[in-house]
């Protein structure tokens, strides 16, 4: 599976865009995750390279950088590599954390 199409990396505004926007006002444009594991990525900006910003949730959840180059290695317990969810509709940060609190 492809992680990063040419749409996606043309819609994902550049590193530090949404410094001063709220989370309401920021939108996770693609959600990748671990189909073996609870960890999952959503991105909100891209320095069009490699390095991503956005909400990690895994052993805890927090906002950070992260890298296309080390989503690409990563595998889950069972082998598996990270995917990107296709049916992610992009929403606002909020929207996202509201949505991890319900399953949690």
């Amino acid at each position: 599976m492809t992680l990063l199409t040419k749409k996606i990396k043309e819609d994902l505004p550049s590193l530090y865009a949404n410094e001063d926007k709220s989370e309401d006002d920021t939108a996770v444009v693609v959600k990748f995750f671990t189909p073996d594991s609870y960890w999952t990525w959503y991105a909100t900006e891209f320095d069009g390279t490699d390095t991503f910003f956005g909400l990690v949730d895994g052993q805890e959840q927090e906002l950070g950088y992260f890298s296309l180059r080390e989503l690409k290695s990563i595998r889950g317990p069972f082998g598996l590599p990270i995917e990107r969810d296709r049916h992610f509709t992009p929403k606002s940060l909020s929207k996202v954390r509201e949505g991890i609190a319900v399953l949690n």
